[in-house]
């Protein structure tokens, strides 16, 4: 049977663990028509395009 040993500290237990849970920036990409950042693979909330074509109408201020 697998037991441990000895004990594992909070300390190095936690340690182990965090790497694991650590959130990542999301990976943002310029919009080809109007250069503000967006998510990939989305339409661009600025301009409304999405592949070269408008999908949202964007009300223009």
């Amino acid at each position: 049977m697998a037991v441990p040993k000895n004990k594992v500290s909070k300390a190095r237990r936690d340690k182990r663990r965090s790497s694991h849970w650590k959130l990542d920036m999301p990976g943002l990409v310029a919009c080809p028509k109007c250069g503000e950042y967006r998510l990939p693979h989305r339409a661009c909330k600025a301009c409304g395009t999405y592949n070269g074509r408008e999908v949202i109408a964007v009300k223009a201020e």
